[in-house]
């Protein structure tokens, strides 16, 4: 609410757009520390969220977005064995534009909402075992139509640990390949 609350005062004073975007997830987590193994490859999943853009003069904008995200990974070894992540994220991104093209990159903070285990098709909830938060940077290119239709890749680097249990030796982060279309709307 107070999103969509700033957006909208921000379009009626600064010519801010607003928009929605969704797409594919291509997720998986990295473990590192003495003697792990790193076993997951990734999960396919998706995202679907609202933007707001603020230009900030010249090439620049400012963009806030509110993503839901299905993340987690596969388990290399063991067949239909997986982690379901969901998280709700916040990445706060710089972006430069320049002919419809636009690179961008910027800190993300995510809120996770649940978190499940599925092996041979039982769900077993796991999400007292992760963070309740999650940090990571985001860096992405893309292209936007003058009609405000878009297409975007994004990387999303973990940098936290998000596991409960884990030493300083061992970490466990989530990384994310975002693929999105996404439409500009309220732009003058």
């Amino acid at each position: 609410v107070a999103l969509t609350a700033s957006v909208v005062a921000l379009n009626a004073q600064s010519g801010a757009g607003f928009g929605v975007k969704g797409g594919l997830n291509l997720a998986s987590l990295t473990v590192t520390g003495d003697d792990v193994d790193d076993d997951f490859k990734m999960k396919p999943g998706f995202h679907l969220g609202v933007f707001a853009n603020v230009p900030l003069g010249g090439t620049l904008s400012f963009q806030p977005e509110l993503v839901y995200s299905a993340e987690g990974a596969k388990f290399e070894d063991i067949d239909d064995a997986k982690v379901n992540l969901s998280y709700l994220n916040v990445p706060l991104l710089i972006q430069y534009n320049a002919s419809g093209f636009f690179a961008e990159t910027g800190p993300q903070v995510g809120f996770l909402m649940g978190a499940k285990a599925k092996a041979d098709d039982e769900d077993e909830d796991i999400k007292d075992s992760f963070k309740s938060t999650n940090f990571s940077w985001a860096v992405g290119l893309g292209f936007k139509t003058a009609t405000g239709f878009g297409v975007g890749a994004r990387y999303n680097l973990g940098l936290a640990n998000i596991a409960e249990e884990a030493t300083d030796d061992n970490k466990l982060k989530s990384n994310v390949i975002q693929i999105s279309l996404f439409k500009t709307l309220g732009r003058r």
